[in-house]
């Protein structure tokens, strides 16, 4: 090992390591071995720049677990032969930060860059992340920080504008397949019958530890049969995978029992579901985007603050995460189904699309035009204009805001239930303007 080289237990195992866990022995080496991250190593992304130009950045990877956070860490650390030091903000505090400070120095006398990993950033506190600030700035080594919070409430903003926040995904069905092919081949396990293979890569959900560490059991479990079929892929993994079934109709009628609830105005049922979803494991971040749908396709303008409170639920789990952020959810369930119901502007907004879909395209009138130079104005664009806030009470009567050879189509229909009793009062009261009128032209 050389004089400045990592500690041990800074290394990575060796792929292939007697007992590494099968995650441990199927982490990539090089960037070409990464499943997933397209938008990040994809030729001409900004990772695979970063590597390619040979310009080292302290950034910061935000991402759900199981995407390859720490693998990409790593794989910074090697490609630019640098020390790595990793440090666990769960179980790390000043101390490993000082420690890490005092390796960089010596690695620095010799020549050699260093990169400081620190895993869930966010669980240090902000005297914790200052510590790196100073160091950071003079380059004594490049930070790297992994977060599943988002940094914009996690990280101080003095660490955060010295980094390059990067963005990683959860894996699709397409990755976590090509991984499964990978892990098949190293373990040498019977074969999976499609369905048992179906149903793990939508257990894992989007993260790679979760299906591997699920797979290696399996594997270990199937022993000497001739193939993996969905009922030893539910022996392995018990009650959640029964209960909760990710991609299979379980999950899909839970979904649909929740919108039901909500829709249907019963705040007993919709926590009902909502709970059974959670009990089951699934992500509150998918039910809170349910429930965003929900806010906008069921409640809409009869109600427009149930959008604004289902997105703080969210932001509020974004900042807490599990259990407590699941609280805020479960206020917007309730809100949401005791609030007054419309779907006018889900109506509006597919009769539109189909209207545009089937339409041709017309010219904008030049009126409705801008002129922002005296070529445009020549040519009359903007001329007739009316400008509403010029008008009486604000509303330029009469006015047309269609193309010229379009008779006037109406998308959306205000229900007589909440806010939208007042906005179809007004609509009609501006169409009684529309119609007094002498019409334009």
């Amino acid at each position: 090992m050389p004089p400045n080289a990592s500690l041990p237990f800074d290394a990575p195992a060796a792929p292939g390591a007697l007992f590494a866990p099968l995650a441990e022995r199927l982490r990539p080496t090089t960037l070409d071995e990464v499943i997933g991250q397209r938008h990040l190593l994809g030729e001409g992304k900004p990772l695979r720049a970063a590597f390619d130009s040979g310009r080292l950045h302290s950034m910061i990877l935000w991402g759900p677990p199981g995407v390859g956070k720490t693998t990409l860490a790593r794989l910074v650390a090697s490609s630019f032969e640098a020390q790595f030091i990793a440090i666990s903000a769960v179980l790390g505090g000043v101390k490993d930060i000082r420690e890490a400070v005092e390796r960089a120095q010596v690695a620095q006398g010799g020549q050699r860059r260093t990169v400081v990993f620190v895993d869930e950033v966010h669980r240090f506190n902000k005297a914790q992340q200052d510590a790196f600030l100073p160091h950071v700035e003079s380059g004594l080594f490049t930070f790297i920080g992994a977060t599943t919070e988002n940094p914009s409430f996690e990280v101080n903003s003095a660490l955060l504008s010295r980094a390059t926040v990067h963005v990683l995904k959860s894996l699709d069905a397409a990755d976590l397949h090509a991984l499964l092919a990978r892990a098949a081949a190293l373990l040498s396990a019977p074969p999976m019958t499609d369905g048992a293979r179906d149903r793990l890569v939508a257990y894992a959900d989007g993260d790679a530890r979760r299906l591997l560490n699920s797979y290696e059991n399996l594997a270990a479990m199937a022993g000497e049969v001739a193939g993996i079929d969905e009922a030893l892929l539910e022996k392995s993994l018990g009650e959640q995978l029964r209960r909760y079934d990710k991609g299979g109709e379980q999950f899909y009628d839970t979904i649909s029992a929740l919108h039901k609830a909500v829709r249907g105005s019963d705040p007993d049922a919709a926590l009902y579901w909502f709970v059974r979803m959670l009990d089951g494991g699934v992500d509150p971040r998918y039910a809170a985007r349910r429930l965003v749908r929900m806010a906008s396709e069921d409640i809409g303008l009869a109600d427009p603050r149930a959008l604004r409170l289902t997105l703080d639920a969210t932001e509020t789990y974004e900042r807490l995460g599990s259990p407590e952020g699941e609280l805020a959810l479960a206020q917007a369930v309730i809100y949401l189904a005791v609030a007054p119901k419309s779907n006018a502007v889900y109506n509006a907004y597919k009769a539109a699309r189909a209207f545009i879909k089937q339409d041709g395209t017309r010219a904008v009138p030049l009126r409705l035009r801008n002129a922002p130079t005296a070529l445009m104005k020549n040519l009359d664009f903007g001329k007739g204009y009316r400008y509403a806030h010029d008008e009486p009470g604000g509303f330029a009567a009469g006015e047309r805001y269609w193309p010229d050879d379009l008779a006037a189509p109406r998308f959306y229909a205000p229900v007589a239930r909440g806010l939208e009793i007042r906005i179809g009062e007004k609509l009609d009261e501006l169409r009684r303007l529309n119609d007094a009128a002498e019409k334009p032209g």
